[in-house]
């Protein structure tokens, strides 16, 4: 009988569905074999936490080797139903675990010791930045060694083994260095509960000697566990709802923003009956672009100040109340803080707190019951979307392209979003991607997934990989600057290795256009490669790999063609040439404001 405790829920909403299996939750634990009697070359640390892997939905880790770590991968290759995805190095194997992590859950990546956990630190970072669980293992130490004066090599030279554990402290939830076998057992699920409980990543050190040893607490199939639901104090809930009702109902004109919370707090469904129920104009911030329905009757975009969605940021910013679920305000997101917006009209929602304009503050109130509750106790106002709805303009398309004119990015993008669905996913890298891809209008079940917190160029390829993996019923389709895919391109290598059939265009404009919009200068000029050259290189005839240069409409719509078409089943690398400053009116908005913010001189002393 199969063992099933608790969920991970996949903030995707039903109607834009990219996790697996539907209805976007994984199991956070089910049984990898039968629940008999494990037998002695199967009772080993390394099997044991290979299986628990796969119990709690990862079936794909990725991998670099390395000596710490060479035993253990030989113990997770043998756990049925995990497959290791060796990478070409460990700041992509993090990226593709994040990536895995977005759609399944949960993903997972395996480093050795220090030269390989310094390497995936960037990665895990980012994976902490935007609440994604990571599981990061690390081949450490002969267990022999700790507490002993020697000098290891893939260390900076002293006997202290601890400089890789003290750099994932300010980036993992937990810790579990395991150098015995005696805690191991606990260590581990300890460190993956945390990982799911928190939605963070965790650091996990496995002796290099002790991954092949048999011990008797791995005998059996490990003891099931289960999460502790967080639950809502339920006199603070029915005063936060009050409190929240009272506000809202008075107002004239209110509106709801989704923030990238949503997904950390499991909220998006309960966001979208909030919306269903009051009627009230529907926007997200930019970083929660894919978590909620954009055909949502009342949805009216992307709120981002100064360059959100036409007519959206001026019904957000009339409103004479807005409720705000699951915001992160940084510089980016706030445009270099220019947002027009009022602490006393707020209603600001967090996965477990809620705070109504300038007080009161409700502490253990989670976001998907408070959002629950709510929607039973507000009036119907429909008025902010009325306004929308009256002084809204349908956007203009791209001015047609005259015979073998050098192709617009605006043409680019045009034809991007003709080749949107439901068995599709788009992938943003940093950079005026983000502006390009927020424009694009997402079908029912299209997902959209980038990550604009952390903002580390060159994410996309790793991420695009370990998205790919995890959903290979869907087509992903990136969009990538060329300063960014030179930090990370050797791991197209790996997506031709695990048969994927991605479509990137690769965005050729000469050099990091992002950072020109913010302050120009010589550094942001890169060497200019032949990319298709390059990935028919990596290709080496090894696997289904289709690659094109375009350079005007002509040529991409044909590319599409054959990438959609007889080059389906293939890994399509579209090289599209533009202009060094063919930017997105967004960035050049934003680029200006963000430099503004950037460049305030310091406060008199």
């Amino acid at each position: 009988m199969d063992t099933q405790i608790g969920s991970i829920d996949i903030c995707k909403p039903s109607s834009n569905d990219v996790g697996s299996p539907p209805k976007g939750t994984v199991s956070t634990i089910q049984n990898s074999v039968p629940p008999a009697l494990v037998n002695g070359a199967e009772a080993t640390l390394g099997r044991h936490l290979a299986r628990r892997l796969v119990q709690i939905g990862v079936n794909d880790v990725f991998s670099v080797p390395g000596d710490f770590n060479l035993t253990l991968l030989d113990h997770l290759i043998a756990e049925p139903g995990l497959n290791l995805i060796g990478c070409c190095n460990e700041l992509n194997a993090g990226y593709a675990a994040d990536g895995y992590a977005r759609s399944r859950g949960v993903g997972a990546c395996v480093v050795t010791f220090t030269v390989g956990g310094l390497s995936v630190l960037n990665a895990i970072a980012g994976a902490y930045s935007e609440n994604l669980p990571l599981i990061c293992i690390v081949g450490g130490p002969n267990s022999n060694d700790y507490g002993t004066n020697r000098i290891l090599h893939h260390t900076i030279g002293l006997p202290d083994f601890s400089q890789e554990l003290r750099c994932f402290q300010t980036v993992t939830c937990y810790q579990a260095v395991v150098n015995n076998l005696e805690d191991a057992h606990e260590l581990i699920d300890t460190a993956i509960s945390t990982a799911l409980k928190e939605s963070k990543p965790v650091y996990i050190s496995i002796g290099c000697n002790l991954a092949a040893i048999p011990h008797p607490t791995f005998s059996r199939e490990p003891v099931p566990f289960s999460l502790s639901p967080k639950l809502s104090n339920k006199m603070g809930l029915k005063a936060a709802v009050a409190a929240a009702a009272e506000f809202l109902n008075k107002a004239v004109k209110p509106v709801i923003v989704g923030g990238p919370k949503l997904r950390v707090a499991k909220a998006c469904e309960a966001f979208v009956e909030l919306a269903d129920a009051s009627g009230y104009a529907m926007a997200v911030m930019p970083s929660a672009k894919g978590l909620v329905p954009e055909q949502h009757p009342h949805f009216i975009g992307t709120y981002w100040g100064a360059v959100s969605t036409a007519f959206c940021a001026e019904i957000v910013e009339s409103a004479d109340a807005y409720l705000f679920a699951g915001p992160i305000y940084n510089d980016y997101s706030s445009v270099g803080y220019s947002l027009l917006l009022k602490k006393e009209k707020a209603i600001i929602v967090q996965p477990d707190r809620v705070v109504i304009g300038n007080g009161p503050a409700f502490g253990c109130v989670l976001m998907k019951d408070f959002l629950r509750e709510l929607a039973k106790s507000l009036k119907h106002n429909n008025t902010a979307y009325e306004n929308y709805s009256r002084i809204f303009v349908p956007e203009g398309q791209p001015l047609k392209s005259a015979p073998k004119e050098p192709l617009r990015v605006n043409i680019l993008f045009q034809h991007i979003q003709k080749m949107l669905s439901g068995e599709t996913a788009v992938i943003a890298e940093t950079g005026d991607s983000w502006f390009n891809c927020q424009k694009l209008k997402l079908p029912i079940g299209c997902g959209y997934e980038f990550q604009m917190q952390y903002g580390s160029i060159g994410w996309s390829v790793g991420a695009t990989l370990g998205y790919a993996q995890a959903v290979p019923e869907k087509r992903v389709i990136a969009c990538i600057g060329d300063g960014s895919f030179q930090v990370t391109a050797q791991d197209v290598s790996t997506m031709l290795r695990c048969g994927q059939k991605s479509i990137i265009f690769l965005i050729n404009n000469g050099g990091y256009t992002i950072e020109v919009e913010i302050h120009d200068g010589p550094y942001n000029v890169i060497k200019n490669w032949n990319y298709t050259a390059l990935v028919d290189a990596i290709h080496n005839g090894e696997g289904k790999c289709w690659t094109a240069k375009v350079f005007c409409e002509e040529e991409l719509v044909e590319a599409i063609e054959t990438a959609t078409g007889a080059k389906k089943d293939c890994l399509c690398f579209i090289e599209v040439i533009v202009h060094k400053d063919d930017t997105s009116k967004e960035l050049l908005e934003w680029g200006s404001r963000v430099s503004a913010a950037n460049s305030r001189p310091p406060n008199p002393q």
